[in-house]
């Protein structure tokens, strides 16, 4: 079965950012994308599900335990 692949928007939406958040996270090479040029024209990036839950699960952090 392909990967789904998941647009810019969509990823800056799941995590609650900007999209230029989103291509910074890709820059730093944090978040993986398929690159879908066609030509010499701009690119078309896209992020793969999994490789977005990865960086989720990555940055996921435990929660503090509450002192009594």
């Amino acid at each position: 079965m392909p990967a789904r692949l998941l647009s810019i928007p969509v990823v800056a939406a799941a995590l609650d950012v900007d999209r230029r958040t989103v291509y910074r996270f890709i820059a730093a090479g944090e978040l993986p994308v398929v690159d879908l040029r066609t030509g010499t024209g701009r690119s078309r990036v896209r992020v793969p599900a999994a490789g977005l839950e990865e960086f989720i699960t990555s940055r996921s952090v435990a929660s503090p335990q509450i002192r009594r």
